[in-house]
């Protein structure tokens, strides 16, 4: 659908509210309508909502971007809001990554890997290192508000740091955020628990994430400072 400038991705539902999102990287607009509501009805209400749709585009056009890692030793790499100086290490035997002090990421490989194959292993070593954190937050954050997930998963995620589905009780949280600081994590997971009490971003949900995580605004706010993943939306 076109909006006057703005090309719109459209999607009927058998829903009963209509939902508009940007999606970073790129500020894609996208619009999931009920499906009896008229074409008239759907422009109306994304013309209502222009200045706030030129504002999230704006937002994610000035949020800086991650450039591409090359895998390569002195590259900056992050984990938990730190960074780290990568190190390739070329041995025979296991390959594996280690953080050595404060200040270097090692990489242990062959002669010869390849720059994908580092990547991979990398990649691996964050989803452990994310694993091991949200283990260790979920227990207590689901005995604090109540509930209980049936399983979660983390992954590659280009839209969104978090998604719940309140029927199956399942969520997943966004691989990159093993790079943010550890607030940023704790403030998703508490977003996605709390949907399985409320799933819309209605008074209600606010008035719960108000109560169990009082400073979430901070945290949120400090997510969308931060660097997006490079254009590809990869390590």
């Amino acid at each position: 659908m076109q909006v006057g400038s703005l090309d719109i991705a459209l999607q009927r539902k058998a829903i009963k509210n209509l939902h508009i999102k940007v999606i970073p990287p790129d500020g894609l607009i996208q619009v999931s309508a009920p499906n009896h509501l008229s074409d008239t009805a759907i422009r109306i209400a994304i013309v209502q909502r222009i200045p706030w749709i030129k504002r999230q585009q704006k937002d994610f056009a000035n949020q800086p971007r991650q450039s591409a890692r090359d895998m390569v030793s002195g590259e900056s790499h992050y984990l938990w809001g730190q960074r780290y100086r990568l190190e390739v290490i070329e041995r025979h035997g296991k390959h594996e990554v280690k953080l050595k002090g404060n200040s270097k990421l090692q990489l242990f490989v062959s002669a010869g890997t390849s720059k994908a194959r580092s990547e991979k292993l990398v990649v691996e070593w964050y989803r452990s290192q994310l694993k091991n954190r949200l283990a260790a937050i979920l227990e207590n954050w689901q005995k604090k508000i109540g509930v209980q997930v049936d399983d979660w998963t983390v992954r590659k995620m280009r839209t969104k740091w978090g998604s719940c589905n309140p029927q199956t009780k399942r969520i997943n949280i966004n691989l990159e955020l093993a790079k943010k600081p550890p607030e940023c994590l704790e403030y998703i997971l508490v977003h996605e628990l709390v949907h399985l009490l409320e799933r819309h971003h209605n008074e209600r949900f606010v008035s719960l994430m108000d109560g169990y995580l009082p400073n979430w605004r901070l945290h949120r706010d400090l997510l969308k400072k931060l660097p997006l993943g490079h254009d590809d939306w990869k390590y």
